[in-house]
């Protein structure tokens, strides 16, 4: 039966050791992978720089996008698995809509579009003092 060279109170002893030893073991395991071994202190700087970099850009964007992605999936599976809720949805925001369309007609406003920067806002003759008189005279 073999013995290991090593004993257990020179493993506990040398623990900073034995990490220096693996911190070394994977350096030497990525210069050889990536034969930057052979390149001048330069050459591997700029290689190191560059895969740093792309590695940064990585982690960022995949913190960034990756939760609003998983988001978007986890919402169109439980789509396929719930069905539409979208039409419940969609009648009350129509009652909703109606209901502000008649607040707005009965302030002397109308709204025809609702979307964003192309939103149209069009007095009505109360508003206007159409009621007075004013718009009949002209």
């Amino acid at each position: 039966m073999p013995t290991s060279s090593s004993s257990s109170g020179a493993s506990s002893s040398s623990s900073p050791s034995n990490l220096l030893r693996w911190l070394r073991l994977k350096r030497y395991q990525y210069e050889v992978t990536f034969s930057l071994y052979m390149l001048t202190p330069i050459e591997k700087f700029i290689f190191n720089s560059f895969l740093f970099l792309f590695l940064s850009m990585i982690i960022i964007a995949a913190s960034l996008y990756l939760p609003h992605h998983i988001n978007f999936l986890a919402n169109r599976a439980w789509f396929y698995y719930a069905g539409d809720d979208a039409a419940a949805t969609a009648a009350s925001s129509a009652a909703a809509a109606a209901a502000a369309a008649a607040a707005g007609v009965a302030g002397g406003v109308t709204t025809t579009a609702t979307t964003g920067w192309d939103k149209v806002v069009v007095p009505t003759r109360e508003a206007m003092g159409a009621g007075a008189g004013g718009m009949d005279e002209l």
